[in-house]
């Protein structure tokens, strides 16, 4: 996965911004714009905002660009306790939680609290959304089928365990909330298989797909 971190110092904390996770989900400009101006350098002002309002709104990034670290002795961001995956709209999976990103191998691809995951089968940074699926119109509800069994009886705190099958589909060991975002429809689940070749019929899980349409993906760690 590719990365490009910029640091950004206030005077009560300090900002990393990794352009590579970056889709302009817009969470930061939209809420602190006087933080946060894309039409001005350096970009980022920390030191224009309250820290405690700063934080709150850099938890909302969605994508985990944007992390911070207190210098004054405040509160750092807390892990919650149950792990949730968000289903965007023609766009990304969003997961919240304690995650961690491994390929089949056992190799540590990332460990983070927000992560956005491509599942339009384009992006150039797999298995992260880089917004190819808006450069190429991919399409899917994020609603989760009625008829879908739930998941009973499952331990629902711990880490969250994600594998990038190759040419295949995300691949999660451990519980978690499944949102879809516009009918509000909600399942718990564990130990699934999620699309990301962009091709399966019932998303947002696979139905291999991915094998019939050739898929295929090169995971590769940070460089």
């Amino acid at each position: 996965m590719k990365e490009d971190i910029h640091q950004y110092s206030g005077e009560n904390i300090e900002i990393s911004y990794n352009v590579q996770r970056c889709i302009h989900a817009r969470e930061c400009v939209n809420r602190l714009p006087a933080v946060f101006n894309p039409d001005k350098r350096p970009w980022i002002d920390p030191d224009n905002a309250d820290v405690a309002d700063l934080a709150d709104v850099i938890t909302a990034c969605p994508t985990g660009a944007l992390h911070f670290e207190r210098t004054d002795g405040g509160p750092e961001e807390t892990v919650p306790d149950e792990n949730s995956v968000t289903v965007a709209p023609d766009g990304p999976l969003y997961l919240h939680g304690d995650i961690e990103i491994t390929t089949s191998d056992d190799e540590t691809l990332l460990v983070n609290t927000r992560v956005a995951l491509c599942r339009c089968g384009l992006s150039e940074n797999k298995p992260l959304c880089d917004n190819s699926h808006s450069d190429t119109g991919f399409q899917a509800d994020s609603s989760i089928a009625e008829d879908h069994e739930e998941t009973e009886a499952i331990e629902r705190e711990g880490t969250l365990h994600v594998v990038p099958a190759p040419d295949g589909p995300l691949l999660f060991d451990g519980a978690f909330e499944l949102h879809g975002i516009g009918d509000d429809s909600t399942v718990w689940d564990a130990n699934a298989a999620l699309c990301r070749c962009g091709g399966s019929q019932d998303k947002p899980f696979c139905d291999g797909t991915h094998a019939e349409i050739g898929f295929s993906n090169e995971i590769q760690s940070d460089q």
